[in-house]
């Protein structure tokens, strides 16, 4: 069967060309051979006339083209000091078009940043984008209150937390993604489009296939171009009206949320640990603003949380090993809201609108079982206790809700149900939070599973383990799929939901490693480096989440729960809580205006009431307000059809006809660039250097985490005491030892993200911790060391760099050495001047400075002619095979193996 890869886009860079009646955006690939020309009228003062020019155009033929284009603009034939065609602006992608009261606007991103890597495929971050007006201003109608939108428009800021990526789905999970890739889709594979054949024949011409010449068949790869899921793309209504007119690769969907990546490194190995969040674009807003669920069973700060696990030393998807796991936070899923005129801290909860057959709920965990399977569990972390009922209002709705909902579904697909009060453990001094937690984080793992692209260890089969035999997920030939999901919540979803997450996180995160051969038993522990990396990826995470929703950082972070936070957090929390209250009064309002307006809900027309003039956005978001349902969905039957059948796995992965409508798939040449995954990220075409590769500015764990001390075990899965962490020792400047040591690592720390090099020098070095190093080394004891004349000329620089090689390698040199080890130190270093020497001019005899005695078991022993050792057949047969291993490639284990890998482990574990 031939392989699957996704298709890259073919339009990576683009610029905007300017003439008087139009705009001429000329895209191009990576390696810019391929460009694409699109046509935009700028004559038409409130329509938006765009022409996609189908050929695709060589280098040359763009250059040609756009020499035309400028002398058939300018005013006068031969004039060349005002040029008729004008360069407005380089980007690296659309994030769309969109109009208020005038004209349309064209949005490009102008500054980007990689963030994280997965298989090769890069991941960016946006850092500035443009915003341009398209019609000319002769044919402008001005209209008062179009400057207001756009205000309003831009207060979503573009350049925080909004990721894209050119050849990977970031709306779909990796699971998705990967099964995607194992459909068989010779039983799918429809005929091209007459518009595609010429572009198809143009890349079959400029490909090369080895095997043409040769006879022998041309090796086929089906090309997968997925529709994305548009509950968590934000510029999916911004490309609607291009959509269909535009080439695919023109169109870039951009993801809302948190992206992060650190780089685990197990004795030089490296595992990368990528996190990425998405941030549903329905019911999108602010805290107290977006409460609850609407009409259609969005549910508010709804954000998916992928974490994913992969051995970085292969990078294939094909060969290398990737593992993931998906969790889900979210509001509780009823009519619900919180009254902010009022002015508290805490506005009481009410309940707008009474729901008996839980339609809303039913909804919302229909999207659920259609996205990720069953089981659904769902985590409830809302107070039970309360002198005056706030919290406990939204458990007594929700718990009903369920039940009533279950009693339809089958058993074995029903929704788990798990409440726990943990802000009341946290008070109780005899209860620990994160043990509770992570008991019911291995209950929740073993029931949904996770996903893994490879079977099995043999090494697994042979030493199982206790935990390892009860995971659940559905098995497949390739390796294991997570079928359900966790949904966690609590009033906010912000600061006790992450802390959960983390720990549900980490016990997964176990079970990858695991997985993956890491390590031997699927557990990790506190105060390690691996831990401790994982714990920063989700602390970054949850505070922008919480920024993002609730105006300030998070409050309460896993330290706070394990109850071992400084006493300086405790004002850091104030401030925080301080930060939150302003932003939910003040300015939650104009950020919820410019949500509603970027993401289209709301559309401005002269005949409707302006945005500022709406004295609430509920009838925007609930649409069913409006309008007479037509249909109304069944209260028992309240799943989509089809579902049931293929449970516990998820519907959207399951190969029916009707997810295959959403799949296009072309077969193309295996070397054709816009499937290759190798070209796109190592660019053989371009001089590149290592040290700006991003592998290398990437958080370490060796480099951040690992104590620089020696005689410390280097695993990252070793328990550390908090003061012989690296962060904690770079971090504490009181000693002088310390200071130094952290100008020693300085050059290994990262780069900041301002710089473009990493500096080899100590230039950071200040006048303060240059007279410290001064102070060191005159109070230190002068050291006499025996010279020819026998004198002491050891200067106070040598003596410093005594101290600073003390801290590496474990020695003291301050010690007086030997008289018998200065003499074979001195003999040494005669038999080196001599052996450097150019012209001798007197005979040296080698017998007076040192014996030499033959040691290299060669014939000749000379580094000029040494005869190479013979290596029998078996042996190198040997060696092909673990080169082969190496590229995927690995051949039947025979008889003789498996005895010899069962003697091993006998004699070695038990």
């Amino acid at each position: 069967m031939p392989q699957s890869a996704g298709i890259i886009s073919g339009i990576q860079r683009m610029v905007l060309y300017e003439t008087r009646a139009r705009y001429f955006l000329v895209g191009t690939n990576q390696a810019q051979t391929k460009h694409r020309v699109l046509k935009i009228d700028r004559t038409e003062p409130k329509d938006l006339v765009i022409i996609d020019d189908k050929h695709v155009y060589s280098q040359q033929e763009v250059r040609e083209l756009l020499g035309r284009l400028d002398l058939g603009n300018r005013t006068k034939i031969g004039q060349k000091g005002s040029s008729g065609l004008s360069r407005a602006v380089s980007a690296f992608g659309i994030v769309g078009f969109v109009r208020f009261l005038e004209g349309y606007y064209i949005v490009l991103i102008t500054k980007r940043r990689k963030m994280a890597d997965i298989g090769g495929h890069s991941i960016y971050k946006i850092e500035d984008t443009s915003m341009i007006y398209i019609p000319n201003d002769s044919v402008r109608v001005t209209h008062p209150d179009e400057a207001r939108y756009v205000r309003i428009f831009q207060n979503v800021d573009l350049s925080s937390n909004f990721y894209f990526s050119y050849s990977y789905d970031l709306s779909h999970s990796l699971q998705y993604n990967l099964t995607l890739l194992q459909r068989p889709y010779e039983l799918w594979s429809s005929p091209e489009t007459s518009a595609e054949e010429e572009v198809q024949t143009q890349s079959k011409q400029d490909s090369f296939d080895i095997f043409e010449d040769e006879g022998l068949p041309t090796q086929v790869v089906y090309g997968i171009q997925n529709e994305p899921y548009y509950k968590y793309v934000w510029n999916g209504k911004l490309l609607e009206r291009v959509k269909d007119i535009v080439h695919h690769d023109w169109l870039m969907y951009i993801i809302h949320g948190f992206c992060g990546q650190s780089k685990l490194l197990i004795y030089g190995r490296p595992v990368h640990i990528t996190l990425i969040a998405r941030r549903s674009s329905k019911f999108a807003g602010t805290r107290f603003l977006k409460r609850g669920a609407n009409c259609e069973g969005d549910v508010a700060n709804e954000v998916e949380t992928e974490q994913i696990v992969h051995d970085a030393s292969v990078m294939s998807f094909t060969a290398g090993s990737y593992s993931s796991y998906v969790q889900v936070r979210g509001s509780v899923p009823l009519y619900w809201s919180q009254d902010i005129s009022t002015m508290m801290p805490k506005p009481p909860i009410r309940l707008d609108q009474a729901d008996p057959y839980a339609h809303v709920a039913g909804l919302h965990f229909d999207q659920m079982l259609q996205r990720f399977g069953s089981p659904i569990i769902i985590l409830n972390l809302v107070k039970k206790r309360e002198k005056r009922k706030h919290e406990k209002i939204l458990s007594e709705e929700l718990y009903p809700a369920v039940t009533n909902l279950n009693q339809f579904l089958p058993p074995e697909n029903s929704i788990d149900y798990i409440a726990w009060d943990m802000a009341r453990y946290t008070k109780s001094k005899l209860c620990n939070v994160l043990d509770r937690l992570s008991m019911i984080a291995e209950n929740v793992v073993k029931r949904t599973g996770f996903f893994i692209n490879r079977s099995d260890f043999y090494c697994h089969t042979i030493r199982p383990d206790d935990r390892w035999g009860d995971v659940g997920g559905h098995i497949t030939a390739s390796g294991r799929v997570q079928t359900g999901v966790l949904r966690t919540n609590c009033v906010d979803c912000l600061d006790r939901t992450n802390t959960a997450q983390f720990m549900v996180g980490k016990c997964a995160l176990a079970y990858q490693l695991y997985a993956l051969g890491m390590i031997d038993k699927p557990k990790l522990q506190f105060d390690t480096d691996c831990v401790r990396l994982f714990e920063e990826l989700y602390e970054d995470h949850g505070d922008t989440l919480s920024l993002q929703y609730g105006g300030s950082q998070l409050v309460h972070r896993v330290k706070t729960y394990r109850k071992i936070a400084p006493w300086t957090q405790h004002s850091k929390d104030i401030m925080q809580t301080l930060s939150r209250y302003y932003s939910n009064a003040f300015s939650d309002a104009d950020r919820q205006d410019a949500i509603n307006l970027f993401l289209q809900v709301y559309q401005p027309s002269e005949s409707k009431p302006h945005l500022w003039e709406l004295p609430t956005d509920f009838y925007l978001h609930q649409r069913n307000t409006m309008a007479l349902l037509q249909d109304r969905r069944s209260y028992t039957l309240w799943w989509s059809d089809g579902i049931l059948s293929y449970l516990p796995v998820a519907y959207d992965e399951v190969p029916c006809e009707e997810t295959m409508k959403k799949v296009k798939v072309k077969r193309v040449n295996r070397f054709d660039e816009s499937i290759d995954i190798y070209t796109e990220f190592f660019k053989p075409y371009e001089i590149t250097s290592f040290d700006d590769t991003f592998c290398i500015a990437m958080t370490n764990s060796a480099r951040e985490f690992m104590p620089k001390t020696v005689g410390v075990d280097p695993s990252p899965f070793t328990v550390r005491k908090p003061e012989e962490t690296g962060k904690s020792v770079l971090a504490n400047k009181s000693s002088k030892e310390e200071t130094l040591l952290q100008r020693k690592t300085a050059a290994s720390a990262p780069p900041p993200p301002s710089e473009e090099a990493i500096s080899s020098t100590s230039e950071d070095d200040s006048e303060e911790d240059r007279d410290d190093d001064g102070s060191v080394s005159q109070r230190s004891t002068p050291i006499k060391l025996l010279t020819e004349s026998g004198e002491s000329n050891r200067t106070g620089e040598e003596i410093h760099q005594q101290q600073l090689v003390k801290e590496p390698y474990g020695l003291n040199l301050a010690e007086f050495p030997s008289e018998d080890d200065l003499l074979t130190y001195e003999r040494f270093a005669h038999l080196g001047e001599s052996q450097h020497r150019v012209e001798r001019t007197e005979c040296i005899n080698l017998a007076n400075i040192i014996c030499l005695e033959p040691v290299s078991c060669f014939p000749d022993d000379s580094i000029y002619a040494v005869s190479l050792p013979q290596v029998d057949r078996d042996s190198r047969d040997e060696f092909e095979s673990h080169v082969l291993t190496g590229q995927g490639q690995v051949r039947v284990l025979c008889r003789d193996d498996m005895l010899m890998y069962r003697e091993y482990v006998k004699n070695r574990y038990m």
